[in-house]
């Protein structure tokens, strides 16, 4: 007989943390069959502030046994352990089990707990401890081969083991639809029976055929409160047949349809007591919600025990997954939580389910071969009529991961090598094995240490098991994890054995002088190394170019090989065999004796005329003191030479006499230096021309003498070019004798600096480091050329000088770093900045090719960039780069930007293209925004490179075609047909042009230019536009028009500027015919200005570069103000007509007029032009690259010019149609008379000529923009942009009557009387403007008023007379 009882007790805790644990006594087999045992079970209700100490078998269920519950814990299979930080009184309730052996004691236990009394306070052992109460709760007694199980008064089975257990048949006396009373077996691990009336919560869920609305999601909406008060009516409706029921609740809407989720709290759910409740539910909601009356389900999650083996899972293994249900029942299903499929029997899975004992129900999931994909969560759940019992546990998949020893190369010398293999991950590893595989067996011995995860193999290679003719071979050795479960991880390592190798090297002595050759030869009886190579005795690596390797069936060769010794080859070299960490050394040492090199040898005269009567000296220095001997040599003569020393350099002399050789002669003069190994060299021949003399006109101290025309050379180191003494400036500056002076014609001198860098990387590039020497080189170059920058122009030579420099250096490097680059692009951008393209515009003027000399030097230098991904930005070069990855390469997209030259471009090459490429290849690209305007050009003038120029480089030789996007900024998208092209090095006899081959336009924008090439250097786009030719007939025309009509124009306003100040006095005697002169005489005035300015700007640019910068902006600023200044006093002219003719009754001051007039047209310009200049100088695209005038495809300065210039033409077009309109237009009864009428057509006349004919040359030459436009509209436009002037004398000045008269006044007496007293007699007669005249009610009618007003006095006042006058003027 079993029986259980509930313990329950109140614990207070001591300061320090106690632990308690309730731990599980094993008792006598109730089904022993030597006896019978009656067992109960109680509890008891226990407070404690000490250790509780039962000795008897305790099941501690803690007062937060429900949070336990929720959290997945099982209470009564773990051990239990609690911890408080502080004394706090804590309740426990104990399920304490007691056997007994006869049945009688159980009513004595009975009667004892009965008659106790409770609270029991602790005995002396355990004072801390209270028992607050003990009941028997559950009674199990022996019934022939079973075991019954019963519930004391007012305690009942929990629901589930009603359900899940067997009843006691015909003891089970309950009602239909109560809970059962009696159980066959004892719930092995409980629960056991339970206080009545203790609530349940059930939780549960439902499906409505319906379709979900996001709504649902908010407990807020109405929806959402709709739903909800239906269902739970409906719920709480059907619910209500439960025994105990309380209350349900819905706590969510999920999708799928829509699924309800809610909790019903009563005491007693038995399944047909649900199923009626389930179907009251679906009749009572309303048929609109499509309840399915067959998905309603209760959901336990704490019933199911779920493990998985192994615990460490690796790629390989076979997993176990197990579910254990004391429900019993074989629907059980697994689901993968990740894929949301569910799981069926297959290769790699395998599912097994079965009941065990009759109690519980098992179901094994089997993975085999385990994989990432397979990592994540799965759900084993059994299904029991409408409950649901499930489980879900993640799993996670490691990878294996072996760690090996890198790959090595043996030297078979008997000396042992260990390879390792080590796991990452610390697992018990059932075993490692060892494999190889190769031509040759040597093996080795294994040794495992499974704690550490290590394994390691040790092998000695003797020269029997790799002779000389397997050396070189390579063997793979393979460690290879196993675990227990199967997983295999492995990895391999190579190994490469070779033989020791012997060398012989040049036996004969090595003794050469500066610039001859030598060679050493160095032969191994090994054809199989690592790496050949050559060092000096300090160490230090001779570069590769210097050397040349071999290799052959039974050995190897490296040579040696210099062309041009210098002193720096002085010295032991090595010749090393490397394999591995075995080296094979030979040593040969080099003599060189000091001698200097010829291109080191200055001479003066290179070039020089001698009068056949007269001597000259010449020499030959350089830069050391040494013991040579030194002689002159001309043809089969010889001379000697005199030393001189002049601090470090040494010049050897001698006096040149004509007379002791034949005359007239040319002659070639050499200089042999000979050192003390008796070798020698000869210095470049200085060529003396020895003539007459009776022409001589040219005589110089330090030039020499010379014919008119004559030529010569000199090197600048010995002619009069300033310096700083000391400093040995480098280069050839060429004279031309002009008369009795000489000129120079071409200067090529470099400076001081810039010549000693030279020097050294000539040096350099016979160097035995030179690789090494590199990179400091370059550091100091571009120090150097930043710091001579502003030196270029006055040392044009230093140009060319960097370029050689560069173009040199370009061929040393394997490799280029980053470093190394950034100093090579920062000398870049020196010399293509913008202060030196007038260097380089003498450059292209002289037919060299140091523009495509730089680019090449890039280029190479670009390929040789071995670097991470980079990006280098200066002003006028950018450099990005990209390494291709192994794998599936990303496209490579780089993108460039100029702000100050207001260019920009791109560069893509897709992943196809990429994907051909050998992993850790290079791509490069480098951008130049001002590269383009020195580059040689097609036909100068005609094609013209108008973008950045864009060089891509790969590191690797690509020979199959390679395709290349390409999109450059347009900035001329109306100005001609854009080609897509490339520098072709090969043109123009290996000088470099552009050439299309393979490239051809992809699209055209109004802001872009997209190509497309199938191969890679550097790339552009050229405009062709419909601008003449230079040398086209056509553009000598308009060359011609146009300076032939400036000078009429100049003479014209020169001349109406005249005879205004002829006529001055005569008209400007009253207000408004004043302020009209006043405005003719500044739009001459302006006018002449900007005519000057337009010859000077023309005059100081030749159609490619400005000559003078500072010049070109000076004449821009003034032209650009100038004609503003023209249009804005046509403009004030404008407006004063109809300020005169509209507001007659408004009197403003002479003094006001002007002021308005003179800020309007000199202010408003001026602000203007100084705003432009101001926003668009600092960044220097103020003005045009090809013309002195306002830029326009950097910053659309001309806009500055072009927007007012339109506004006052319109404006002046609309006041002219405006007053000639409502004039000429009588109103009723109105009689104007002949004198109005003329007077009114003279000033109309004035503004309605000068303001169409300036609108109309601009807008011809809008017309001359437009692609293929006739070349009709560029001989109107030159020809009446150039004519303005005249027209203004015409129309402006001599057309006026006023001035007609008053020059024939001038001129002619009687003319001039008879004009006088008319003027006289008209200005007696009544105003014009007076208010009853007809003309007044005209300009009424402008504003809407009509008949006739009188309000005139029969005296004239002063005002009136001045108005009157004012009108009469005006229309004069």
């Amino acid at each position: 007989m079993l029986d259980f009882c509930r313990v329950k007790h109140l614990e207070k805790l001591q300061e320090e943390s106690t632990w308690y644990k309730a731990r599980q006594l094993k008792l006598e087999d109730m089904k022993s069959p030597r006896r019978t045992t009656l067992c109960f079970m109680i509890i008891v209700i226990v407070s404690s502030q000490a250790t509780l100490n039962l000795n008897f078998e305790s099941i501690v269920y803690p007062s937060l046994l429900r949070e336990h519950e929720l959290a997945g814990e099982d209470p009564v299979r773990q051990k239990r352990a609690v911890a408080v930080s502080r004394p706090a009184a804590q309740e426990f309730t104990v399920d304490v089990e007691v056997s007994f052996e006869d049945a009688s004691f159980l009513e004595l236990s009975k009667a004892y707990l009965n008659n106790r009394s409770f609270p029991v306070q602790g005995d002396d052992t355990d004072p801390a401890t209270n028992i607050l109460s003990i009941e028997v709760t559950t009674v199990c007694r022996p019934t022939g081969n079973e075991t019954w199980c019963s519930c004391e008064k007012g305690y009942k089975w929990p629901q589930e083991r009603c359900l899940h257990n067997l009843t006691c048949q015909g003891h089970d006396g309950s009602p239909s639809g109560h809970h059962c009373s009696c159980l066959k077996g004892l719930p092995p691990k409980g629960p056991f029976c339970q206080l009545q009336g203790a609530d349940i919560t059930l939780r549960m869920s439902v499906r409505l055929n319906v379709g979900f609305q996001e709504e649902l999601r908010n407990s807020s909406s109405a929806l959402y409160r709709s739903y909800k008060t239906d269902l739970e009516t409906a719920f709480r409706e059907g619910y209500s047949i439960l025994p105990g029921f309380k209350l349900v609740t819905v706590t969510e809407f999920r999708p799928g349809s829509v699924v309800v989720v809610y909790e019903v709290t009563t005491s007693a759910a038995s399944p047909e007591l649900m199923r009626r409740a389930n179907e009251q539910v679906t009749q009572n909601l309303n048929q609109t919600y499509k309840m399915d009356s067959s998905s309603f389900q209760v959901t336990y999650s704490n019933e199911t025990k779920f493990s998985i083996t192994p615990e460490i899972i690796l790629e390989g293994d076979t997993v176990t997954l197990m579910c254990e249900n004391e429900v019993l029942s074989s629907n059980v299903s697994w689901q993968h939580v990740e894929t949301g499929f569910d799981i069926q029997n297959s290769s790699r899975f395998s599912i097994y389910t079965y009941v065990l004992n009759n109690m519980t129900s098992v179901s094994r999931l089997t993975i085999y071969n385990i994989t990432q994909d397979d990592a994540g969560e799965y759900i084993c759940k059994l299904t029991l009529d409408i409950f649901e019992y499930g489980s879900r546990k993640k799993i996670d998949v490691t990878s294996i991961q072996i760690l090996a020893s890198e790959d090595l190369k043996v030297m078979c010398d008997n000396n042992p090598v260990s390879l390792s293999c080590c796991s990452e991950m610390t697992v018990n590893w059932s075993q490692v094995e060892w494999k190889q595989e190769g031509t040759i067996n040597i093996p080795g011995s294994p040794e495992t240490d499974t704690d550490s995860g290590c394994s390691r193999y040790t092998l000695t290679a003797d020269g029997t098991q790799c002779p000389s003719g397997l050396s070189g071979t390579t063997v793979v050795y393979t460690c290879e994890f196993i675990s227990a479960h199967g997983a295999r991880g492995s990895k391999d390592i190579k190994v490469t054995f070779t033989s020791v190798a012997n060398l012989k090297i040049t036996p004969d002595p090595i003794s050469v002088s500066e610039g001859q050759s030598f060679s050493i030869k160095c032969i191994s009886d090994v054809s199989n190394y690592d790496e050949v190579y050559w060092n000096t005795s300090a160490g230090i690596k001779i570069y590769k170019r210097f050397y040349t390797t071999r290799r052959y069936p039974n050995g190897a060769e490296s040579v040696l090989t210099v062309k041009t010794s210098t002193r720096e080859w002085n010295g032991t070299y090595h010749c090393i065999f490397r394999y591995k960490n075995s080296y094979s050394v030979m040593a040969k040492d080099v003599t060189v004796h000091p001698l200097p090199l010829e291109p080191d040898i200055m001479v003066d005269p290179l070039e020089a005329v001698i009068p056949c009567t007269s001597s000259r000296h010449i020499k030959c220095c350089i830069e050391e003191d040494r013991d040579y001997k030194v002689i002159f040599q001309a043809g089969s003569s010889s001379f000697p030479a005199a030393k001189e020393v002049n601090g470090k350099q040494v010049c050897y002399k001698h006096h040149f006499v004509a007379n002791s050789i034949s005359c007239p002669e040319n002659m070639d003069v050499f200089c042999h230096i000979t050192n003390t190994a008796n070798n020698s060299v000869r210095s470049p021949s200085m060529k003396l021309n020895l003539v007459p003399g009776e022409n001589v006109t040219c005589q110089d101290p330090i030039i020499g003498v010379g014919e008119p025309g004559k030529v010569i050379q000199k090197l600048c180191q010995f002619s009069n070019v300033p310096r700083i003494p000391g400093s040995p400036i480098g280069g050839i500056i060429t004279y031309r004798c002009v008369g009795s002076q000489w000129k120079v014609k071409k200067n090529n001198c470099i400076s001081a600096p810039i010549n000693t860098l030279l020097q050294l990387a000539e040096a350099l590039m016979k160097s035995p480091s030179q690789d090494a020497k590199l990179p400091s080189y370059l550091k100091n170059l571009s120090i150097s050329t930043n710091q001579v920058k502003l030196e270029v122009n006055s040392f044009p030579g230093s140009l060319g000088a960097i370029i050689n420099i560069l173009d040199l250096l370009s061929t040393v490097p394997t490799q280029v770093n980053s470093e190394m680059m950034m100093h090579v692009l920062a000398t870049v951008n020196v010399i293509l900045g913008k202060p030196i393209l007038n260097t380089w515009m003498t450059s292209q003027q002289q037919k060299t090719n140091q523009s495509s000399q730089l680019l090449h030097s890039v280029e190479r230098f670009s390929r040789a960039l071995q670097s991470e991904d980079s990006t280098i930005s200066q002003p006028n070069v950018q450099m990005k780069s990209m390494v291709i990855k192994s794998g599936h390469p990303k496209s490579y997209t780089k993108s460039f930007v100029f702000l100050d030259s207001d260019l920009w471009g791109n560069v893509t090459i897709n992943e196809c293209q990429l994907e051909h490429l050998q992993p850790d290849s290079f791509i490069v690209t480098v951008a130049f925004p001002t590269l383009k305007t020195i580059l040689a050009q097609d036909v100068p003038g005609k094609t013209f490179a108008n973008s950045l120029v864009m060089t891509t480089i790969v590191s690797q030789n690509i020979t199959t075609p390679f395709r290349i996007s390409m999109t450059f900024k347009n900035n001329n998208p109306s100005g001609g047909v854009p080609r897509c092209v490339f520098w072709n090095f090969n043109l123009a006899n290996h000088t470099g042009g552009w050439d299309s081959s393979g490239c051809y336009v992809k699209e055209v924008t109004e802001d872009s230019v997209s190509c497309s090439c199938d191969h890679l250097t550097s790339f552009s786009i050229l405009m062709s536009p419909d601008s003449p030719d230079p040398d086209s007939l056509l553009k000598i025309l308009l060359d011609i028009i146009s300076y032939i009509g400036l000078c009429f124009s100049i003479l014209s306003l020169a001349a109406c500027l005249a005879v205004e100040a002829v006529v001055w006095k005569s008209v400007t005697k009253n207000r408004t015919s004043s302020m009209r002169h006043i405005c003719i005489v500044n739009i001459a005035a302006s006018l002449l200005v900007a005519d000057v300015w337009f010859i000077v700007a023309a005059a100081i640019h030749n159609y490619r570069y400005p000559l003078n910068q500072t010049a070109c902006v000076a004449a821009t600023f003034f032209v650009h103000f100038s004609y503003l200044s023209v249009f804005f006093w046509m403009l004030t002219l404008g407006l004063m007509l109809f300020y005169r003719l509209v507001f007659i009754l408004h009197d403003t001051s002479k003094s006001i007029q002007k002021a308005i007039a003179f800020s309007l047209g000199y202010g408003c310009p001026l602000v203007i032009s100084v705003i432009t200049v101001g926003a668009t100088q600092p960044r220097e695209v103020y003005t045009r690259k090809n013309a002195c005038w306002l830029n326009w495809e950097d910053t659309k300065a001309l806009l500055a010019f072009v927007i007012p210039a339109l506004i006052i033409v319109v404006v002046n077009v609309t006041i002219t149609v405006v007053v000639i309109t409502k004039i000429l237009r009588p109103s009723i009864g109105d009689k104007p008379s002949k004198q109005e009428k003329s007077s009114l057509f003279q000033i109309t006349k004035s503004i309605g000529v000068l303001t169409p004919l300036l609108g109309l040359t601009w807008g011809f030459g809008l017309a001359t923009v437009f692609q293929g436009s006739n070349a009709v509209f560029h001989i109107v436009f030159t020809l009446l942009n150039a004519f303005q002037g005249l027209f203004i004398l015409l129309f402006g000045c001599l057309w006026d009557q006023k001035v007609q008269e008053a020059l024939l006044n001038k001129f002619s007496l009687s003319r001039w009387s008879s004009q006088h007293s008319k003027s006289t007699s008209l200005g007696s007669s009544t105003p014009v403007f007076s208010m009853s005249s007809p003309i007044s009610r005209r300009f009424n009618n402008l504003f809407g008023k009509t008949g006739t007003y009188n309000v005139s006095t029969p005296e004239i006042t002063s005002s009136s007379l001045e108005n009157t006058s004012s009108a009469y003027s005006l229309l004069n």
